[in-house]
């Protein structure tokens, strides 16, 4: 399942990070080790934020995957499901010849 992580970092643990001579490169290891389709990096509400789309292979990969963000950036953490457009149609469309079959039978 495609899922959306937001780790969003108070703004002292944030300046502490990015001064890391190694932020980089734990970012970069953290987005490989979880295949990220992509990685992004903004502000929420005055915090330093990372966002990751990644596939969560199933639910138990959840602590694996927040931990290293609790601990190494002591950010709050949100994952949320997510589809992209081409799944969000698809699904759309099978609604739709669902419906068209029911009103088919009546």
């Amino acid at each position: 399942m495609r899922v959306l992580v937001r780790a969003m970092i108070p703004t002292t643990a944030g300046n502490k990070t990015v001064r890391d001579p190694n932020f980089l490169k734990t970012i970069e290891d953290y987005t490989k080790k979880y295949n990220c389709e992509a990685a992004y990096f903004t502000e929420v509400n005055r915090n330093r934020t990372f966002v990751f789309v990644l596939d969560l292979p199933s639910p138990d990969m959840i602590p694996a995957i927040v931990e290293p963000l609790f601990q190494g950036f002591d950010a709050n953490v949100e994952i949320h499901p997510t589809v992209n457009l081409d799944v969000y149609l698809w699904f759309k469309n099978m609604l739709i010849r669902k419906d068209a079959n029911i009103a088919l039978a009546y």
